[in-house]
Protein backbone atom coordinates (compact mmCIF):
# COMPACT_ATOMS: atom_id res chain seq x y z
CA UNK A 1 0.00 0.00 0.00
CA UNK A 2 2.29 2.78 -0.71
CA UNK A 3 1.40 6.16 0.79
CA UNK A 4 1.72 9.35 -1.36
CA UNK A 5 1.72 12.95 -0.29
CA UNK A 6 0.65 16.15 -2.62
CA UNK A 7 1.35 19.26 -1.64
CA UNK A 8 -1.10 22.20 -3.05
CA UNK A 9 -3.72 19.65 -2.80
CA UNK A 10 -7.09 22.21 -2.05
CA UNK A 11 -6.81 23.29 -6.21
CA UNK A 12 -4.75 23.08 -9.70
CA UNK A 13 -2.57 20.59 -10.74
CA UNK A 14 -2.31 19.74 -6.61
CA UNK A 15 -6.11 18.73 -7.13
CA UNK A 16 -6.29 16.88 -9.73
CA UNK A 17 -3.51 14.77 -8.58
CA UNK A 18 -5.41 14.12 -4.86
CA UNK A 19 -8.45 13.02 -7.08
CA UNK A 20 -6.24 10.53 -9.75
CA UNK A 21 -4.66 8.89 -6.31
CA UNK A 22 -7.72 8.67 -4.02
CA UNK A 23 -9.05 6.37 -7.06
CA UNK A 24 -7.18 3.45 -5.82
CA UNK A 25 -8.39 1.76 -3.07
CA UNK A 26 -4.81 0.77 -2.31
CA UNK A 27 -3.38 4.04 -2.01
CA UNK A 28 -2.54 6.10 1.49
CA UNK A 29 -3.02 9.52 0.26
CA UNK A 30 -1.85 12.47 2.89
CA UNK A 31 -2.84 15.80 1.49
CA UNK A 32 -1.23 19.30 2.82
CA UNK A 33 -2.23 23.06 1.45
CA UNK A 34 -2.52 26.17 2.92
CA UNK A 35 -6.15 26.13 2.90
CA UNK A 36 -8.74 23.48 3.75
CA UNK A 37 -9.00 20.51 1.70
CA UNK A 38 -12.42 19.59 0.83
CA UNK A 39 -12.76 16.05 0.78
CA UNK A 40 -15.70 14.07 -0.40
CA UNK A 41 -15.73 10.53 0.72
CA UNK A 42 -18.44 9.24 -1.42
CA UNK A 43 -16.02 9.10 -4.13
CA UNK A 44 -12.66 8.47 -2.90
CA UNK A 45 -11.64 4.69 -2.47
CA UNK A 46 -8.09 5.56 -0.96
CA UNK A 47 -7.18 6.34 2.69
CA UNK A 48 -6.90 9.88 2.58
CA UNK A 49 -5.52 12.61 5.72
CA UNK A 50 -5.32 16.21 4.84
CA UNK A 51 -3.47 18.49 6.75
CA UNK A 52 -3.12 22.66 6.90
CA UNK A 53 0.18 23.52 6.16
CA UNK A 54 1.91 26.49 5.25
CA UNK A 55 5.15 25.90 3.51
CA UNK A 56 6.59 29.28 4.26
CA UNK A 57 6.46 28.81 7.86
CA UNK A 58 9.15 27.13 8.85
CA UNK A 59 7.57 25.88 12.19
CA UNK A 60 4.43 24.86 10.28
CA UNK A 61 6.50 22.64 8.11
CA UNK A 62 8.12 21.11 11.25
CA UNK A 63 4.93 20.57 13.12
CA UNK A 64 3.54 18.84 9.77
CA UNK A 65 6.53 16.68 9.53
CA UNK A 66 6.54 15.58 13.43
CA UNK A 67 3.17 14.84 13.31
CA UNK A 68 4.03 11.99 10.44
CA UNK A 69 6.46 10.23 13.05
CA UNK A 70 7.44 7.02 11.18
CA UNK A 71 5.35 7.39 8.40
CA UNK A 72 7.45 6.44 5.20
CA UNK A 73 6.28 8.21 1.95
CA UNK A 74 6.84 6.36 -1.72
CA UNK A 75 5.85 9.34 -3.39
CA UNK A 76 5.85 13.08 -2.90
CA UNK A 77 4.14 15.29 -5.25
CA UNK A 78 5.07 18.67 -5.08
CA UNK A 79 2.95 21.13 -6.53
CA UNK A 80 2.68 24.24 -5.07
CA UNK A 81 3.60 27.56 -6.44
CA UNK A 82 3.20 31.44 -7.64
CA UNK A 83 2.80 33.54 -10.91
CA UNK A 84 5.34 35.86 -9.10
CA UNK A 85 2.91 38.89 -10.36
CA UNK A 86 3.14 42.66 -9.36
CA UNK A 87 -0.09 42.67 -7.51
CA UNK A 88 -1.06 46.08 -8.32
CA UNK A 89 -0.56 45.81 -12.11
CA UNK A 90 -2.29 42.26 -12.14
CA UNK A 91 -5.05 43.89 -10.62
CA UNK A 92 -5.13 46.84 -12.27
CA UNK A 93 -4.95 44.39 -16.16
CA UNK A 94 -6.65 40.98 -14.96
CA UNK A 95 -6.60 40.29 -18.25
CA UNK A 96 -3.02 40.63 -19.57
CA UNK A 97 -0.56 38.53 -17.49
CA UNK A 98 2.73 39.91 -19.64
CA UNK A 99 2.17 43.26 -18.19
CA UNK A 100 2.38 42.61 -14.48
CA UNK A 101 5.84 41.17 -14.68
CA UNK A 102 7.66 43.30 -17.20
CA UNK A 103 11.44 44.93 -16.57
CA UNK A 104 10.16 48.33 -15.64
CA UNK A 105 7.06 46.99 -13.13
CA UNK A 106 8.56 44.58 -11.54
CA UNK A 107 9.56 45.22 -7.91
CA UNK A 108 11.42 43.45 -4.94
CA UNK A 109 8.64 42.53 -3.04
CA UNK A 110 7.27 40.49 -5.69
CA UNK A 111 10.74 39.25 -6.26
CA UNK A 112 11.23 38.03 -2.90
CA UNK A 113 7.97 36.65 -2.41
CA UNK A 114 8.36 34.65 -5.42
CA UNK A 115 11.40 32.72 -4.24
CA UNK A 116 10.21 32.33 -0.76
CA UNK A 117 7.37 30.46 -2.39
CA UNK A 118 8.84 28.57 -5.43
CA UNK A 119 12.05 28.26 -4.42
CA UNK A 120 13.45 28.49 -0.43
CA UNK A 121 9.71 27.09 0.56
CA UNK A 122 10.27 23.94 -1.55
CA UNK A 123 13.77 23.54 0.25
CA UNK A 124 12.99 23.42 3.71
CA UNK A 125 9.98 21.41 2.82
CA UNK A 126 11.50 18.96 0.67
CA UNK A 127 14.51 18.70 2.73
CA UNK A 128 12.37 18.16 6.19
CA UNK A 129 10.72 15.26 4.48
CA UNK A 130 14.14 13.67 4.08
CA UNK A 131 13.58 10.64 7.22
CA UNK A 132 10.20 9.74 5.54
CA UNK A 133 11.29 9.35 2.09
CA UNK A 134 14.40 7.49 2.99
CA UNK A 135 12.21 5.27 4.77
CA UNK A 136 10.21 4.36 2.25
CA UNK A 137 13.43 2.56 0.36
CA UNK A 138 12.54 3.40 -3.23
CA UNK A 139 11.07 6.93 -2.69
CA UNK A 140 10.27 9.60 -5.55
CA UNK A 141 9.75 13.30 -5.36
CA UNK A 142 8.24 14.57 -8.50
CA UNK A 143 8.39 18.35 -8.73
CA UNK A 144 5.91 20.56 -11.11
CA UNK A 145 8.19 23.32 -12.47
CA UNK A 146 7.72 25.26 -15.37
CA UNK A 147 9.87 25.79 -19.23
CA UNK A 148 9.84 29.41 -18.00
CA UNK A 149 12.54 28.36 -15.52
CA UNK A 150 14.78 27.12 -18.25
CA UNK A 151 17.73 29.18 -19.21
CA UNK A 152 18.18 27.80 -22.24
CA UNK A 153 14.91 28.21 -23.61
CA UNK A 154 14.35 32.13 -22.71
CA UNK A 155 13.90 33.71 -25.89
CA UNK A 156 11.37 36.44 -24.92
CA UNK A 157 12.71 37.81 -21.70
CA UNK A 158 10.07 39.39 -18.93
CA UNK A 159 8.41 37.08 -16.26
CA UNK A 160 11.54 38.17 -14.18
CA UNK A 161 10.43 36.64 -10.80
CA UNK A 162 8.59 33.35 -12.05
CA UNK A 163 11.24 32.49 -14.43
CA UNK A 164 14.53 32.87 -11.50
CA UNK A 165 12.56 31.43 -8.81
CA UNK A 166 11.88 28.22 -11.27
CA UNK A 167 15.23 28.14 -11.97
CA UNK A 168 16.52 28.50 -8.36
CA UNK A 169 14.02 25.54 -7.64
CA UNK A 170 15.49 22.99 -10.78
CA UNK A 171 18.84 24.12 -9.45
CA UNK A 172 17.54 22.98 -5.68
CA UNK A 173 16.14 19.73 -6.67
CA UNK A 174 19.09 18.99 -8.92
CA UNK A 175 21.49 19.13 -5.93
CA UNK A 176 18.97 16.99 -3.70
CA UNK A 177 19.43 13.97 -6.48
CA UNK A 178 23.20 14.23 -6.28
CA UNK A 179 23.11 14.61 -2.44
CA UNK A 180 20.31 12.44 -1.63
CA UNK A 181 21.08 9.86 -4.07
CA UNK A 182 18.28 6.81 -2.69
CA UNK A 183 15.65 9.21 -3.43
CA UNK A 184 14.61 9.77 -7.06
CA UNK A 185 13.79 13.64 -7.82
CA UNK A 186 12.29 14.56 -11.37
CA UNK A 187 11.21 18.11 -12.39
CA UNK A 188 8.19 18.15 -14.52
CA UNK A 189 6.88 21.04 -16.58
CA UNK A 190 3.32 20.42 -16.55
CA UNK A 191 1.97 22.47 -19.65
CA UNK A 192 0.40 25.64 -19.61
CA UNK A 193 -2.08 24.81 -16.78
CA UNK A 194 -5.58 26.68 -16.27
CA UNK A 195 -4.79 27.22 -12.71
CA UNK A 196 -5.38 29.80 -9.57
CA UNK A 197 -1.70 31.26 -10.43
CA UNK A 198 -3.11 34.48 -12.50
CA UNK A 199 -6.48 35.69 -12.72
CA UNK A 200 -7.78 34.75 -16.07
CA UNK A 201 -7.01 31.47 -18.31
CA UNK A 202 -4.06 32.08 -20.33
CA UNK A 203 -4.71 31.09 -24.44
CA UNK A 204 -3.98 27.66 -24.66
CA UNK A 205 -4.13 26.64 -21.43
CA UNK A 206 -5.46 23.09 -20.61
CA UNK A 207 -7.21 22.08 -17.54
CA UNK A 208 -5.29 20.32 -14.73
CA UNK A 209 -6.75 16.85 -15.00
CA UNK A 210 -5.90 16.61 -18.21
CA UNK A 211 -2.05 17.40 -17.76
CA UNK A 212 -2.41 15.10 -14.74
CA UNK A 213 -3.76 12.27 -17.01
CA UNK A 214 -0.67 12.36 -19.67
CA UNK A 215 1.66 12.49 -16.24
CA UNK A 216 0.26 9.73 -14.34
CA UNK A 217 1.88 7.28 -16.29
CA UNK A 218 5.55 8.88 -16.79
CA UNK A 219 5.00 9.48 -13.03
CA UNK A 220 5.48 5.62 -12.83
CA UNK A 221 7.75 5.11 -15.37
CA UNK A 222 10.30 7.59 -13.54
CA UNK A 223 12.88 6.23 -11.77
CA UNK A 224 16.54 6.57 -10.99
CA UNK A 225 17.79 6.70 -14.50
CA UNK A 226 15.34 9.69 -14.76
CA UNK A 227 16.75 11.25 -11.33
CA UNK A 228 17.99 14.75 -11.65
CA UNK A 229 16.04 15.57 -14.83
CA UNK A 230 14.38 18.28 -16.10
CA UNK A 231 11.11 17.04 -18.10
CA UNK A 232 8.36 17.77 -20.12
CA UNK A 233 4.24 16.75 -19.54
CA UNK A 234 5.46 13.89 -22.61
CA UNK A 235 8.13 13.05 -21.29
CA UNK A 236 10.33 14.90 -23.33
CA UNK A 237 14.15 16.16 -22.05
CA UNK A 238 14.06 20.06 -21.57
CA UNK A 239 17.15 22.00 -21.44
CA UNK A 240 18.34 23.54 -18.85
Amino acid sequence: MPTILISGAASGLGRAFLDAYSSERTNTVIAIDREHIHLSAHHHAATITSHIVDITDERSINDFTASLSQTPIDLFIHSVGIRGLVPAVENAQPDSVAAAETLHVMDLSTLMHTFQVNSAATFLLVRSLLPNLRQAGAAKVVVMSSRMGSVGHNTTGSAYAYRASKAALNAIIKSFSIDVPEVVFVLCHPGRVESRLVKYKEEGAISAQESVAGLLRLVRSWNQNHSGHFYDRFGEPIVW
